[in-house]
């Protein structure tokens, strides 16, 4: 595979200028610059709800600020949102006159007092035999409605472990109620109480770059920049650094905002996301997810762990679920002539693209795909405090996040769009 200088001539990409704006901004010294930073100890390896996370969360607003981005909503580049724990004290549910047993029905919410009856007007939605019942649960719980879904009883054997769902929440207006049954409810009451603890903060970062002639057309770049925080010692080192995971991911974000900011040829509107809580649910995503139309997401760039080679070498990388959408034929015409390649994800026993921060809208046919150069079967410091900034190639990182601009110019300009995600095929 040939070597490339800056991803070479940049043969297809346009101009002159452009070339020189791509190399002066995404260069080995600044992405050295924030990822060092963002994995270093002073940080305490980013654990949501500590003073490490916060203090990251300000430098990428600072980042974000610096790079002439506006902030999504609001005056302030973080998306804030809260979590709780409901502790459920009692709940009762009766269907058609019939009384349900606890292993009937399961509710998830986060209001201290509910009542459901056919009054209510909740949306009613059947999961069906041979659908995924735990895919298909995340997707209607997140969908921001008040829902009654009926589960066919042939999945008897793991309702039960749908309370999961209610563990930790978004706090929200919206409730879900899980019923097990082959029944069409007509008459139903289901009343339970919560205590509810006190909500607990968190916050993504959002930046956004309004585009031209499509501006209510959106392309997402993200990363999440949380990690695992302090843990068990290994040789001493308690701190979990998260350099690769994924420090790298949200220093690909950050320094495509500063490209595609300094060359404002965007004709759709760009969407800069640093999410929280990907390593404890993915909660970040997920509320970032309900701020959207589905419909009006022309595409999705997620970059997880791309500081190390890929199994193919340098100047590679692989995109989860490339089957499922001729997004990644898009990005690999665009880099032809520039010895880049991008290659469908070789992990596909993992099911990568249900697993990261693109999946909440993926299940809602966006075609959002996680880029990622991690040796799946062979990282060495994964999840681990020897994940360092030391054990990073920061001049391959540099050609990555290059290759992904180039790779999405067309998309940016809005000249091409990505083909939507079959969400009847659901894995």
């Amino acid at each position: 595979m040939i070597r490339l200088p800056g991803l070479a001539l940049l043969l297809l990409a346009g101009t002159a200028s452009a070339q020189k704006n791509l190399d002066k901004i995404i260069n080995e010294k600044e992405v050295a610059r924030i990822e060092k930073v963002l994995s270093a100890d002073e940080l305490m390896g980013r654990r949501p709800f500590t003073p490490g996370i916060e203090k990251a969360a300000d430098f990428i607003a600072a980042e974000f600020k610096a790079a002439g981005l506006q902030t999504f909503s609001g005056s302030s580049f973080r998306q804030t949102f809260s979590i709780v724990r409901p502790k459920q004290i009692s709940a009762s549910a009766t269907v058609n006159a019939i009384q349900l047993t606890p292993q009937q029905f399961v509710v998830v919410t986060s209001q201290p007092d509910l009542k459901v009856d056919a009054a209510s007007n909740y949306n009613k939605i059947r999961i069906a035999a041979g659908a995924n019942l735990f895919s298909e649960a995340r997707r209607l719980a997140g969908a921001g409605k008040n829902m009654l879904i009926l589960v066919d009883t042939s999945f008897s054997k793991n309702f039960g472990s749908l309370a999961g769902l209610k563990r930790n929440l978004i706090k929200s207006e919206y409730n879900v109620v899980f019923i097990l049954t082959q029944e069409d409810p007509v008459t139903y009451l289901i009343e339970a109480k919560h205590e509810i603890p006190e909500p607990q903060s968190l916050s993504n970062v959002v930046g956004i770059l309004p585009g031209k002639s499509k501006k209510d057309e959106y392309v997402i770049f993200s990363g999440h920049y949380d990690h695992l925080g302090i843990g068990k010692p290994v040789d001493g080192d308690s701190i979990y650094n998260g350099a690769n995971d994924d420090a790298a991911g949200t220093t690909a974000v950050m320094m495509l905002a500063k490209y595609f900011s300094s060359i404002k040829d965007n004709e759709r509107t760009l969407v800069f996301a640093a999410f929280t809580a990907e390593e404890s649910g993915g909660f970040g995503a997920t509320y970032f997810s309900r701020q959207f139309d589905p419909a009006k997401v022309m595409a999705m760039f997620n970059i997880e762990m791309i500081g190390t080679e890929s199994k193919w070498g340098k100047n590679s990388a692989f995109i989860t679920g490339y089957e499922k959408t001729d997004m990644g034929t898009i990005l690999e015409k665009n880099l032809e002539g520039t010895g880049f390649k991008f290659y469908p994800d070789p992990y596909i026993e993992l099911d990568l693209f249900y697993r990261s921060d693109n999946a909440t809208l993926a299940r809602l046919g966006v075609p959002a795909h996680t880029i990622s150069t991690s040796k799946m079967d062979a990282e060495p410091n994964y999840h681990k405090p020897s994940d360092e900034f030391e054990t990073l190639d920061m001049k391959n990182m540099a050609e990555i996040i290059r290759a992904i601009a180039l790779s999405s110019r067309t998309i940016v300009s809005g000249k091409e769009t990505p083909s939507r995600v079959n969400t009847s095929s659901l894995k």
